[in-house]
C-alpha cells in the first residue's frame, strides 16, 4: 500500500484519556496513539479492533450499571 492507501486515523479530535489511558473519542491506549504514526496497516487494523471491543464494552448495560450513582452512600 502507498501512503495515501493507509489505514486512516480514528481520531475525532475529542481527546480526553480516562482512568486507563483510554481516549474516550477514539478509545485507543495512549501506547496505541503515541505508536500510530509508526505502526504498519496490520497493527493499525488490530489497534482498531481493540479500541471498537473498548468502545462496544463501554456502551454495554453492564458497563453502564452504576453509573451515576453516588459512591459511599453520601449524596451531594
Amino acid at each position: 500500500m502507498s501512503g495515501l492507501d493507509r489505514v486512516a486515523s480514528p481520531c475525532v479530535r475529542n481527546c480526553c484519556l480516562d482512568d486507563e489511558d483510554v481516549c474516550l473519542g477514539c478509545f485507543r491506549s495512549l501506547s496505541e496513539i503515541c505508536g500510530w504514526s509508526v505502526a504498519d496497516d496490520r497493527e493499525r487494523l488490530s489497534c482498531l479492533a481493540r479500541a471498537e471491543q473498548r468502545k462496544a464494552a463501554k456502551k454495554s448495560p453492564k458497563a453502564q450499571a452504576g453509573a451515576g450513582e453516588p459512591t459511599g452512600g453520601i449524596s451531594p
